[in-house]
């Protein structure tokens, strides 16, 4: 984990906080949250079956931290008349043991102590194929779906947030083909700037912009229970680019005065030469008719 900011950022489990500090190792964070479990949250989270048959209902729980939590599948009331109703508790395609809250409620108890335990959780009523789903993950990081356009020259400034979670750190990866390069901000200070605007808000500031900074970043949000990614995307432009419509309308607009050009320059000239060949056929008929003018002269004269 990279930690932005100054070293300010808390682990907190329970009523109890601890400094990460850089030489925190994995095994002294589990120790240290499982030294906390006492003091742990402890949340229920129920579900009423549907009252359809071959129907199932989901529900997302997110956590951020080190917790005890009870998941209740409880029966629909349209079916209390049904006898020791068979349940099967599931983690994933794996059946686990579970308890009777009441009579028509079946629950499992989970410590969460890292995000080995997260995942899909599931209760199911047999013979009636009615099922309750819950997903335990942690937050979910909003990045930006549409892709943040730029130009060449320009700042881009991309944004990631976690909402009513703060997490542990925040580190921005630029993605390289199917490889996720670590922007290292302290290395390249003078093209990427990482700031923590908020507890849960964090910027990548991009400087100069070229082609090359075109394409897919993330950023990922560390928590006590694992990690969390969301995408930005960025495309940089040329300055040709906005031109290209303004380019296209001039290149059609000097076809169009070329052909209208070309069209009068032969039209003009298929007209002077109608004049020319209609001169010269007049001047053919003079001279022919003055020619058979004398040859009539003569042949009067010789009938004399």
């Amino acid at each position: 984990w990279q930690t932005q900011g100054s070293p300010s950022d808390h682990l907190t489990i329970g009523h109890k906080v601890s400094t990460l500090g850089p030489d925190l190792t994995t095994q002294e964070f589990k120790q240290a949250t499982k030294e906390n479990m006492t003091n742990a949250t402890f949340a229920v989270y129920e579900v009423l079956l549907p009252g359809v048959l071959g129907t199932s209902v989901e529900k997302n729980i997110t956590l951020d931290r080190a917790a005890r939590v009870e998941l209740s599948c409880i029966l629909n009331s349209k079916y209390t008349h049904l006898k020791n109703p068979q349940v099967t508790w599931k983690r994933g395609n794996e059946t686990i043991g579970h308890f009777n809250k009441t009579e028509n409620s079946w629950s499992i108890q989970l410590r969460i102590l890292d995000h080995s335990k997260l995942g899909s959780y599931s209760c199911t009523l047999k013979g009636e194929e009615i099922s309750a789903k819950f997903h335990l993950q942690v937050p979910t990081i909003e990045g930006k779906e549409k892709p943040i356009i730029c130009y060449e020259g320009d700042t881009a400034v991309m944004i990631c947030k976690s909402f009513g979670y703060t997490p542990i750190a925040w580190t921005w990866y630029r993605i390289n083909g199917s490889e996720k390069i670590l922007i290292n901000e302290t290395l390249l200070t003078e093209k990427y700037m990482i700031d923590r605007a908020s507890a849960n808000v964090t910027h990548l500031k991009i400087l100069k912009l070229t082609s090359r900074d075109d394409g897919v970043y993330w950023c990922e949000a560390a928590f006590e229970l694992g990690k969390s990614e969301g995408k930005v995307k960025l495309k940089v432009l040329s300055f040709m680019v906005p031109l290209k419509p303004f380019l296209a309308i001039v290149a059609e607009v000097v076809i169009f005065v070329t052909i209208v050009f070309l069209y009068e320059f032969y039209s003009k000239k298929k007209e002077k030469s109608a004049e020319e060949e209609k001169e010269f056929d007049q001047v053919e008929q003079l001279k022919s008719e003055e020619s058979n003018g004398l040859d009539n002269s003569g042949a009067r004269h010789r009938k004399i």
